[in-house]
């Protein structure tokens, strides 16, 4: 990983609670957040492929110099989006009542950041960017891995601390993004549709698929055998 990604987590991540962001902290998050947006306008406009540093840096009126302070590549840029998601996961996990229960957590998080995201204009628009350019797809999706263990932390630090259940937090950070990712797909294909009823639906068919008490009939055949 290069130091310019490596400082970027660092700098994205949720502060704990009553840890207040100093003020350079805070200049160089609203730099690196305009140079995000600059980009990724360009790469809607003029494509992803065709975008250069310069071009980026141009757009963000910075120097090619100070892009580099903040980016290692236009790549980078496509990551550090994935970075913000998991972010905005984070938060919402964290911001869930203590009296809620792992499935309820999950629920919320799915639905609020459906929502969040959906009524954002850009999020269509680096979707469109991700399905036209392979090379962005690529990198956007490098920094998943990180996003997982932060996912897997935030569910980690809402488990009961009697819980033997250590597995849970990994499925649920897993199945969080995944059941996130087919429910944006179907709104980002649709086109018009509400984003709340289609994450609704995805949740639907997940919880009759695992909790369907209709035993398949191979099993019923071996129980029988039994």
């Amino acid at each position: 990983m290069n130091s310019s990604s490596s400082r970027d987590v660092r700098d994205i991540a949720p502060q704990p609670p009553g840890i207040v962001p100093t003020l350079r902290a805070r200049k160089q998050q609203l730099v690196r957040d305009t140079i995000w947006k600059a980009a990724t306008d360009l790469f809607a406009q003029k494509g992803f492929d065709e975008t250069t540093v310069d071009d980026i840096a141009l757009a963000a009126g910075i120097s090619r110099r100070s892009f580099f302070r903040y980016f290692a590549s236009k790549s980078d840029i496509m990551a550090h989006g994935m970075l913000l998601y998991g972010v905005e996961l984070i938060q919402v996990i964290n911001a869930c009542p203590k009296n809620y229960s792992l499935p309820e957590v999950f629920r919320r998080t799915v639905l609020q950041v459906a929502r969040q995201a959906a009524s954002q204009p850009r999020t269509r628009k680096i979707m469109e960017i991700v399905a036209k350019y392979p090379a962005a797809r690529t990198a956007e999706v490098s920094r998943l891995p990180e996003v997982l263990d932060l996912l897997a932390k935030a569910y980690t630090r809402r488990c009961n601390s009697k819980s033997r259940d250590s597995l849970a937090p990994s499925i649920l950070s897993g199945l969080t993004l995944q059941v996130l990712a087919v429910a944006f797909h179907s709104w980002f294909e649709d086109g018009e549709r509400d984003i709340s009823s289609v994450a609704e639906q995805v949740l639907a068919t997940l919880g009759r698929l695992i909790c369907d008490d209709k035993q398949p009939s191979r099993q019923k055949g071996q129980k029988r055998l039994e």
